[in-house]
């Protein structure tokens, strides 16, 4: 087999063979124009895993199928291939049988690896047995080569000898940006991140050492401590990526790096912030390679999706995500936008920053500085003959008004708003001086999130309910409207609880990415007359009760029964 066409055809016959998807989605998934699109999208089948696929392929080329990354594989048998190699063509070795080696392959099409595997072990007297392993699999191996402390600690012996701790001219300093020991230690430290899965990176001079701190599923973790005199030169060595002013340590400065890390193109969003001593800089990490996210994949479900789905085909009106910074919501945008991203319509949206660039779509990023706000920005937007407008986040007063004004005037306006629930932005909205009339008149549904933790699939287990919570969970499982109780979930659900013990696969924390816990209030025409008039907006609470719909809490409840997250976690998460 030669081309990628032929084994798209095979994977599909293999799935529609074992029944796991059907005629109808094989003429949807045929339409895909990449092999990655198509696993992308057999990914998005509750039926079919990432292993599901690599069993596939193995299938079809006859090769076995190999599990990697829970047990160490000897150092002297993974270094036969150089960790360089392996990275770049994605194969390593995991065992040694005399002359034997196997090697597991992500890509079987490649022949390039093919090629620079046998050339490696024609060279040692070896011979090649060939395996397929997920991406996940050789992912986890990776790792196995090199903390990012040992990878670091190499690169630092190295440099002592190149810095002259007592006296840094600017001229030393230009050397030490540029010498290999500091672009090693920068890019070991970006390439960990991202294979972590972390969402920012932050190095921060503390009192004698720098700190590299990763975010992984929303929480922060110290990472690694370094000596503090290679701090100026790290922070200078991402201002040069990044194309910011080294020199320039008094005021902040903003910036982006793209690189290709494991194949993918992932985007760092860089920001410095100038501290009583030394500058700190913050990473945000955007993988564009996975594009944008569905609703579904971010935890949307049941009736909120269906109302999600109502209201975004609304030709005009607003359509609001709330909550706290680091929520979701611009995720959750992006993947409205990627729905009504068609090319009859003109989208204009105005962002701080723009974080994912989506073809067909006219982004544009504010820049107070030269008073490009979000105020003034939507002025212009309107005279860029608009179908759909989305505002980064709605700030003040001037900028509520407009974007108010313009879903009254045949507009379809998204954006985002900071209160703690749904119903809270509608007394947010009058305080910003909007009147009642024009919200009812304007307000088509309002979105609240919140991020938890997904428990870890590979160490997932059902303990007894802790007597502790027992209590708590009752009182918001009684509170769950019948209607909208999914099937198959009652009263002895609360018998048992699912947590992660912790494993390999999720650094031993029990958890794994994050889902959104959503409630969603839709604006009916009841709601509208209530805001109209301006009588008693708690009216609203019991309207939305009746209708079956969902709190941030009861949502999180549910998928907490269902052995998705855990109790602990969407109760933290849901405090008020």
């Amino acid at each position: 087999m030669k081309k990628p066409e032929e084994l798209k055809e095979k994977i599909l016959a293999h799935f529609l063979a074992q029944k796991k998807i059907t005629t109808s989605e094989v003429d949807q998934l045929k339409l895909e124009n990449t092999l990655a699109n198509l696993e992308q999208g057999l990914l998005k089948n509750k039926n079919i895993s990432e292993e599901d696929i690599t069993e596939a392929k193995a299938s079809i080329f006859n090769l076995p199928h190999i599990l990697l990354g829970d047990e160490r594989i000897p150092s002297a048998v993974l270094n036969i291939f150089p960790k360089d190699l392996a990275e770049n063509y994605q194969m390593v070795v995991f065992a040694k049988d005399g002359d034997q080696l196997k090697v597991a392959l992500v890509d079987p099409l490649n022949l390039k690896a093919r090629e620079a595997a046998d050339f490696v072990a024609h060279g040692k007297n070896y011979r090649i047995n060939y395996y397929i392993t997920s991406l996940a699999s050789f992912s986890r191996v990776l790792q196995q080569y090199g903390s990012l402390k040992t990878e670091v600690t190499e690169a630092l012996k190295i440099a002592e000898n190149k810095f002259d701790v007592e006296e840094q001219s600017d001229d030393k300093m230009d050397k030490i940006i540029k010498a290999a020991p500091i672009s090693k230690m920068v890019s070991v430290i970006l390439k960990h991140a991202v294979e972590l899965r972390a969402s920012d990176v932050h190095i921060e001079p503390t009192t004698g050492e720098t700190r590299v701190r990763y975010r992984i599923d929303g929480l922060l973790q110290t990472s690694l401590s370094l000596p503090k005199y290679v701090h100026a030169a790290i922070i200078s060595r991402i201002k040069v990526m990044a194309n910011l002013k080294i020199d320039e340590t008094r005021v902040p400065q903003d910036g982006r790096i793209r690189l290709n890390i494991n194949n993918k193109n992932i985007d760092f969003r860089i920001s410095t912030l100038p501290l009583y001593s030394q500058e700190k800089v913050v990473m945000r990490i955007l993988d564009t390679s996975k594009g944008v996210s569905t609703w579904e994949d971010l935890g949307f479900e049941g009736k909120n999706l269906e109302l999600m789905y109502e209201n975004i085909a609304k030709p005009h009106g607003m359509f609001l995500v709330t909550g706290p910074t680091g929520s979701g919501k611009s995720t959750t945008l992006y993947a409205a936008l990627n729905l009504l991203n068609k090319e009859e319509v003109n989208i204009v949206t105005l962002e701080d920053p723009v974080e994912y660039y989506l073809t067909g779509v006219n982004q544009a990023q504010v820049r107070p500085e030269v008073k490009f706000t979000f105020a003034s920005g939507l002025r212009s937007i309107l005279r860029q003959d608009p179908d759909i407008i989305m505002v980064g986040e709605i700030r003040d007063a001037e900028t509520a008004e407009l974007a108010i004004h313009a879903s009254l005037t045949g507009h379809f306006v998204l954006s985002t708003l900071h209160t703690n629930d749904a119903f809270g932005a509608i007394p947010r909205l009058m305080d910003m001086k909007i009147e009642p009339f024009l919200l009812a008149s304007t307000l088509n549904v309002i979105i609240a999130q919140r991020l938890v933790r997904t428990i870890c699939a590979d160490c997932k287990e059902t303990i007894p309910m802790p007597k502790t919570l027992l209590g708590q969970v009752q009182e918001i499982f009684d509170s769950l409207p019948k209607q909208s109780i999914p099937q198959g979930l009652s009263a002895d659900n609360l018998k048992n609880i699912y947590h992660g013990k912790g494993c390999s696969h999720c650094d031993h924390t029990g958890y794994k990415g994050r889902m959104a816990i959503v409630e969603v209030l839709n604006v009916s025409e009841e709601i509208k007359n209530i805001i109209y008039s301006g009588s008693s907006l708690s009216k609203i609470n019991e309207l939305f009760s009746q209708q079956g719909m969902l709190t941030l809490k009861q949502d999180g409840i549910i998928k907490a029964l269902e052995g998705r997250t855990t109790i602990e976690e969407v109760l933290a998460v849901t405090k008020e």
